[in-house]
């Protein structure tokens, strides 16, 4: 065929779409996206236990379904799987909520608990090869990553080995979650409260700001710090302590005070370790 009438024959077919595409049929009503995934939708019975449990104690709400105005559109992450984000909703009350009320109360929760909880199936990769497992927004959103990873059938908590593999599956809940979630836990609760500025001296000039991806734990544990993740700077050195301390046992706490190389620490900082 003649290019040219190629030419016109294409014209005519684009013209032909641009009038049938403005004319005034009737829409379809019926929405793409089903009923039970937009906020119109009726409530499940996890819906229920989640304003029962979260919202109505604590004005936490949990977030399981993907809210793309919450996540970093830098990053490319999928949606928390429903099964494993009921799962981790019960073990996030269990091993976090329950505690905290236990030994605070509950008011301290509702005062300095994050307003929302945020669950993404996968996790976010950083261009030096790390990966991010839970954020803390100015004290008002967490994030926890990585949900899909849960194994519920074969759940697995690490306590006493703090050097494991985090290669090793089943997934370890302590590492992958529990940790992560005291940790952000604690940066939210140092903007209401500092700890005293001498801890910012302990390790001055020996932090890893630039390459801490590359410290493993056991030598951090050489250089004064309890993970390599704590060596980057002192708000996050502060952090690890603290969640680390609180989701290990005795002799996994022990295990890294065995590695450590105790320093001449400053009188000023004496009276409070």
């Amino acid at each position: 065929m003649n290019i040219k009438y190629i030419c016109i024959a294409l014209s005519l077919a684009c013209s032909s779409f641009v009038f049938t595409g403005c004319s005034e049929d009737d829409l379809n009503s019926t929405s793409v996206f089903p009923k039970e995934n937009t906020e119109g939708a009726a409530k499940s019975a996890f819906d229920n236990w989640l304003d029962k449990n979260y919202l109505q104690p604590y004005n936490i709400t949990f977030n399981y379904r993907y809210n793309d105005k919450l996540t970093n559109r830098g990053y490319d992450v999928i949606p928390a799987d429903y099964e494993k984000s009921i799962a981790l909703a019960k073990l996030v009350k269990q091993v976090w909520l329950d505690v905290y009320t236990e030994a605070m109360g509950p008011e301290f929760l509702k005062t300095y608990a994050p307003r929302i909880m945020q669950l993404i199936g996968s996790y976010e990769f950083n261009a030096d090869g790390s990966q991010v497992l839970g954020t803390a927004e100015g004290g008002l959103q967490i994030m926890l990553f990585g949900v899909n990873a849960l194994d519920i059938d074969n759940p697995r908590i690490n306590k006493d080995d703090p050097y494991e593999s985090h290669d090793v599956l089943p997934a370890d809940l302590n590492y992958w979650f529990f940790h992560t979630m005291h940790h952000e836990f604690c940066h939210i609760l140092t903007q209401q409260k500092s700890y005293p500025l001498e801890f910012q001296q302990i390790s001055a000039g020996t932090y890893h700001s630039q390459d801490w991806v590359n410290v493993k734990d056991k030598d951090a544990a050489k250089q004064g710090f309890v993970t390599g993740y704590g060596s980057g700077e002192y708000n996050e050195d502060f952090a690890e302590i603290y969640s680390t301390y609180i989701t290990l046992s005795a002799d996994g706490w022990n295990a890294i005070l065995a590695e450590l190389v105790l320093k001449e620490l400053p009188l000023s900082t004496r009276s409070w370790i």
